[in-house]
């Protein structure tokens, strides 16, 4: 539940002059008896209200889906923390999961007394430094919380939005701000306000020691995460008197372990009221009837007034510093300079100069960074918070390079910057790239309200109008301007932080304190929940795709030719389609990483990425296992020269040895930064307990094979790629027979396509006993994952394995998270899914996760094959979890793109139709009887491959031998180098 931490202010600022309008202003407008302001020319077309009491309330309509975001922002994060309690407001959001004093209970009169008892005793427990006391006192809370669990209902507010149709039930912490984001059907908006309205009535701090541990987790977590760890020491020196540096939004592990429900208490009565609060919603509704609903469930708040966060400002950074970071983790590098409040000037000229050095195609670093291969990777980027910002430089080495060689090619870059050694049409190109990025973006309700609601957290809405000029404002600087700027602010007061590869001494891991579980009640349901779920709600209509109606059909040369028209804006999307990838030539992925480094007989591989950034047109050569996809996106106006350029490029790209030779030691670098991370790892266990030996994973070129690739491999993949079959797919203005016209004078196709090279094939292994596949890594947590082949593909199990998911564990309501770590407080994060193939010549495979403490690891592998072996039986969340299942299909809407990217989805299961008709006809008649059928037959009582990844100095041999035979393996088994 955590944020981002890169929220890069390219994502906050809107460039409007797309819609070819240029003046921003407020206004002030009245409606239904309510006065609001908006801006002009707002893609969005927000109203911003003041309630009486003080409440922001936001609204955007959008009725392209019968579905509405929503978002609750509070401007209060870690920097409101006292110092004495950091790490509060973050636990704050976790209790705001847990009910109020009329759900969450199934009698709050007699649960009153035990949490009393509770908040009492963690204050003695707080003022408490004896050991053998504060164990003392922490049996009593553990005892005390197992009889207040007799009464209360654990995750009923989950099973509440799940009965509604809620898909994205979260909320996460950060400096400035809380934020509670949830989505629901348009046809329940009438109990949507009244259960967020409940919600933060009265909230009720139940079930804490239990989700205080999953907290701990949460910490331990982040100790494991060495990037984590790189910005958090970056912020301290950046920041040493501000709070973005000096408290972390996880708290300290001393204030951790000494929570005082008193002061969160005193942390929601502070700043949990109206006039600092916004409601965002942007969907399918009318605003003039939404904000009467609105304002009629939320006018009980009652303003307070309060003193928000003002800090001094920092002195001013005189010198270089310099800090080491240790983990097991790859090496890197980041330089950060310290920024300036948000919508100033000087932020939007460092957001610009971040772009005119990175952009992903042809700023300073890509050109002479990237694509010269002279680092593994960089990048740059400006983080901008409300007080200040962050302008960031990131490395990896590449292979033989120290970090100090990679930081001094980063400040290259600054001083070619100062320097103005860059076209003034990288600003331009910027502008325009930004404007296309933006064109689809407003169009999709989560943007909308994760914009709006961080303009609120910022300003509280008051520039608007400033976020929506910030495009127009950047195509008014010029060259001299970013230039000057620069050698104002580039100096010598930057911090470089150094992560090397290595053991960190400083961990010191939160202590698993003894929890004893607690009852969870799930068959047992509130009066209020019974009385919201009561509420009529007028059915929405599902509606589904005809691929013989929503799509095109027809011909290019000998090719087929698959569209949908835009008739929305000038966006287009043209793409390649082979079904042909790595299994068929080991060599194709390195063919397409080596293609971006070439130059043709009239480009040089520089001059094609700046051609294609100055058209604002993007294009990616992407293979994967068994497709290979060449792909190119822009507005209509440019097609003709986007394509032309990439057809030019695969037919007249030349070898460039230097190119190959780099981009071999990159591969080995990478291979080997492989080897230090956790998730490829985990990742190469779950490919092998599928396969074997042999498997998808470590079916790759050797290193031997690696360093003997040529140019003349490569490329034959590369010019003669169009000569094989692929179908030709086009999202854009054209109609077909106009788009086939065109296509064909441009991609010139031969009289007959090459058959392919036969694919590698893959056998799932049979599951015939208990195996635990384990790798050594040093971390503080232990990663397990439950991993067992599951039978060949059947599409009459759609609807079941679909609610099977949704009621066991594919969510925060699900068996199995309220299970191992609501009750049990096992794991900050858990799931088990049955996972559907790709492919109708692949297999199910049913997964199962559990991320937790080393020192847990026991008894989180004994709670979920408990869960396994037994489905606990909820008549009332299996009536939900059906529910559920029937609203995300019944308000998604597939369009655009999406449509021909389901078509092939569904071809490649055998199907002619979509597949989301067959599983929600298939949801309707099923009962709990044939879901716990599902489960016995699919998952009880079987043998497992248990895939773990942890440090073999915390996890016991004899342990991991007690969940099945041991097999240990390699890095070079694992990965197949």
């Amino acid at each position: 539940m955590k944020k981002n931490l890169l929220m890069l202010s390219c994502f906050l600022f809107s460039g409007s002059a797309l819609f070819a309008q240029n003046s921003y202003q407020w206004k002030t407008a009245s409606s239904a008896g309510y006065t609001y302001k908006y801006v002009t020319n707002d893609p969005t077309q927000s109203r911003f209200y003041t309630l009486k009491n003080g409440l922001t309330v936001i609204l955007s309509e959008n009725a392209k889906e019968p579905s509405i975001e929503y978002r609750m922002a509070v401007r209060a994060g870690s920097n409101t923390d006292p110092r004495t309690s950091t790490g509060l407001a973050h636990y704050l959001e976790h209790l705001l999961f847990k009910g109020t004093d009329r759900f969450g209970t199934m009698d709050y009169a007699k649960e009153k007394p035990y949490l009393d008892k509770i908040e009492a005793l963690y204050e003695k427990y707080h003022a408490t430094t004896d050991p053998v006391k504060r164990k003392e006192i922490y049996a009593e809370i553990d005892k005390t919380s197992g009889e207040a669990s007799n009464y209360s209902i654990a995750n009923e507010y989950d099973k509440m939005m799940k009965s509604i149709g809620g898909q994205s039930t979260n909320a996460h912490t950060w400096y400035e701000e809380t934020i509670y984001n949830e989505d629901f059907p348009s046809n329940n908006t009438d109990k949507f306000l009244a259960l967020q309205a409940e919600r933060f009535r009265n909230p009720v701090f139940r079930i804490f020691h239990t989700e205080l541990e999953a907290v701990y987790e949460e910490k331990n977590r982040g100790l494991d995460n060495d990037a984590a760890k790189v910005g958090e020491k970056m912020n301290a020196l950046l920041f040493p008197t501000h709070n973005y540096g000096q408290q972390t939004t996880i708290g300290t592990i001393e204030h951790l372990k000494n929570p005082s429900l008193v002061e969160i208490r005193k942390f929601y009565n502070k700043y949990y009221v109206p006039n600092n609060m916004a409601i965002v919603l942007s969907g399918d509704f009318k605003a003039d009837e939404m904000i009467k609903k609105v304002d009629a469930d939320f006018s009980y708040m009652q303003p307070k007034p309060f003193a928000p966060y003002s800090p001094a400002p920092e002195k001013p950074l005189t010198k270089i510093q310099v800090a080491d970071i240790y983990g097991p983790s790859a090496e890197s590098v980041r330089i950060g300079y310290r920024g300036y409040a948000e919508t100033t000037r000087q932020s939007l000229l460092l957001d610009l100069m971040s772009s005119i050095l990175a952009n992903g195609k042809a700023g300073l670093m890509d050109i002479n960074l990237n694509k010269k291969q002279m680092v593994l990777s960089s990048a740059a980027g400006y983080q901008q918070m409300k007080d200040y910002g962050i302008f960031i430089l990131t490395a990896q080495p590449k292979q033989g390079q120290t970090l100090e060689e990679a930081k001094q090619l980063l400040m290259d870059q600054i001083t070619l910057l100062k320097k103005g050694d860059f076209d003034e049409s990288l600003i331009k190109a910027t502008v325009a790239n930004t404007k296309l990025a933006l064109l689809e973006a407003f169009d999709k309700n989560d943007f909308r309200v994760e914009t709006v609601a961080n303009e609120f957290i910022l300003n509280r809405g008051t520039k608007w109008d400033k976020d929506l000029n910030s495009n127009d404002e950047m195509a008014r600087v010029t060259k001299k301007e970013v230039v000057d700027f620069a050698n104002q602010f580039f100096k010598d007061d930057y911090v470089v932080i150094l992560k090397h590869k290595g053991e960190d001494k400083s961990i010191i891991k939160v202590e698993k304190p003894a929890i004893t579980a607690v009852k969870t009640n799930a068959n047992e349901t509130s009066a209020f929940t019974k009385n919201l779920l009561g509420i009529p709600s007028k059915p929405i209509e599902a509606k589904f795709l005809d691929y013989a109606k929503d799509l095109n059909f027809g011909k290019a040369g000998i090719a087929d030719v698959v569209t949908v028209q835009n008739k929305n804006n000038s966006i287009f999307n043209l793409s390649y389609r082979f079904e042909m990838g790595a299994w068929n030539n080991k060599l194709a992925p390195y063919a397409a990483r080596y293609l971006t480094y070439l130059s043709t007989d009239k480009y040089t591989a520089e001059e094609i990425s700046k051609q294609f950034y100055n058209i604002a047109c993007t294009y990616t050569f992407t293979v994967t296992n068994d497709v290979t996809t060449i792909n190119i996106s822009g507005l209509q106006e440019n097609f003709d020269q986007a394509v032309n350029l990439v057809e030019h490029v695969f037919a007249n790209c030349k070898a460039n040895e230097h190119a190959l030779e780099e981009l071999k030691s990159s591969t080995l670098k990478l291979r080997e930064n492989n080897k230090l991370n956790k998730g490829a790892i985990l990742n190469g266990l779950t490919s092998y307990a599928q396969f074997g030996p042999q498997n998808p994973s470590n079916f790759v070129l050797s290193n031997d094979e690696v360093k003997q690739m040529t140019s003349a491999q490569l490329l034959d993949i590369i010019h003669h790629l169009k000569e094989y079959k692929h179908t030709i797919n086009y999202y854009g203005p054209e109609t077909l027979d106009a788009f086939s016209k065109d296509i064909t004078k441009v991609h010139v196709l031969p009289a007959a396509f090459t058959e392919a090279a036969p694919a590698q094939h893959f056998n799932y292994m049979a599951n015939t006993d208990n195996q635990v596949y384990f790798a050594n890594y040093d971390m503080v947590q232990s990663e397990i994952r439950w991993v067992r082949n599951n039978g060949a593909y059947d599409p009459a199990l759609g609807a079941k394995i679909d609610l099977f998911n949704n009621y066991f564990g594919g969510g925060m309501g699900s068996v199995v998270f309220q299970t191992i770590r609501e009750s049990k407080a096992l794991a900050y994060s858990t799931f088990a899914v049955f996972v559907s193939p790709d492919k109708k010549d692949k297999d199910y495979t049913l997964i199962a996760y559990v991320g937790s403490q080393a020192d847990k690891m026991t008894d989180a592998v004994g709670a979920m094959n408990e869960l396994l072996n037994v489905l606990p039986e909820s008549e009332k969340n299996f009536v939900s979890s059906r529910s559920n299942a029937m609203n995300s299909i019944e308000t998604s809407r597939i369009t655009k793109n999406d449509i021909i990217l389901h078509y092939y989805a569904d071809k490649r299961l055998g199907l002619d139709h979509e597949a989301r008709m067959d599983e929600y006809n298939g949801l309707k008649p099923l009962t709990f009887t044939d879901i716990k059928t599902f489960h016995d037959e699919r998952v009880a009582n079987k043998p497992y491959n248990y895939c773990i990844v942890a440090s073999d100095k915390k996890v016991k041999t004899e342990d991991l031998q007690k969940f099945g035979k041991l097999n240990t393996l390699t890095l070079e088994q694992i990965f197949g180098y």
